[in-house]
């Protein structure tokens, strides 16, 4: 089946099309992941701590050669490869997102976890979303309005009402220093009143992790759309609650560079304890 207009509503039978398209596209890219595991990489410096292998670009490429062949007329907005038109939150019509590997650097060092992270976009919504763990053969996936799945079994965030009984995660600050010493305030207050704070260097990752219900939480600054748009589907198709630190949902913490994941009964409380980073939208 081939997606004739990128402006075409995308029905629930297109979405779900999508998401098993998807899936191939993950698993296409894996297997180019794999196989360049554990060797020398060639490595770009795109910025502070931000890197591109051949991996990326290789993996990235086989993932769009699987989409392109059902969907050729579809945009793609991905890390290493951007042809949308307009500004990047600004758009009309379908439009995958893709984060060929998200968590690099964990790749580049041999240190699990990295993934495979796709999203499909329709004007103003993720309507299907897969996240590839690699290292541990885990495919999370979601159609909107019709749950959340890991390898094939459904995925429901964990009922934890307070702090205390949950682990939360969060990622760095590595690449822009100039909000550390807010950032850390704010991890020195939650760390004495949380069960646990876990860092694993890739966004999707943390993402699933509350959808499956390993964690109550998870917030980040400085993130990209391709490190939250498949994840953020996920956690909310599995009772999860996906916003800004202000509470924007939809889009917004795709393209406002800041998000908190929870299992929505502890969103108020995250919010209230990650207010002073509100202002951080970079």
């Amino acid at each position: 089946m081939s997606h004739s207009s990128a402006n075409s509503a995308t029905s629930s039978s297109e979405a779900w099309h999508a998401r098993y398209v998807a899936e191939a596209a993950a698993r296409a890219g894996a297997a180019v992941i794999r196989d360049r595991a554990g060797k020398a990489h060639t490595v770009e410096t795109k910025g502070t701590n931000d890197f591109v292998t051949e991996a990326d670009k290789a993996a990235q490429d086989a993932v769009v050669q699987v989409l392109r062949r059902s969907f050729p007329d579809d945009t793609i907005l991905a890390e290493e490869q951007d042809d949308s038109e307009g500004s990047i939150a600004d758009f009309s019509g379908r439009r995958w997102i893709i984060d060929p590997i998200d968590g690099t650097t964990n790749f580049m060092h041999g240190i699990p976890p990295y993934a495979v992270s796709i999203a499909l976009q329709h004007d103003d919504a993720i309507v299907a979303a897969v996240v590839f763990d690699v290292p541990h053969d885990k495919l999370y996936a979601a159609v909107k309005g019709s749950g959340a799945t890991c390898n094939g079994t459904p995925l429901t965030v964990n009922d934890a009402a307070t702090l205390p009984e949950a682990v939360i995660a969060t990622g760095f600050p590595y690449r822009r220093t100039a909000h550390t010493e807010v950032y850390l305030d704010v991890m020195g207050t939650l760390l004495p009143r949380v069960r646990g704070i876990r860092r694993h260097g890739a966004a999707s990752i943390d993402l699933v992790r509350v959808a499956d219900g390993a964690y109550g939480a998870y917030y980040e600054m400085s993130l990209k759309p391709w490190d939250v748009a498949a994840g953020a589907l996920i956690v909310r198709e599995a009772g999860g609650r996906v916003t800004t630190i202000g509470g924007a949902g939809g889009l917004h913490p795709l393209f406002d560079a800041q998000v908190v994941a929870t299992n929505d009964r502890l969103h108020a409380t995250m919010q209230d304890a990650l207010a002073p980073l509100q202002h951080i939208h970079a």
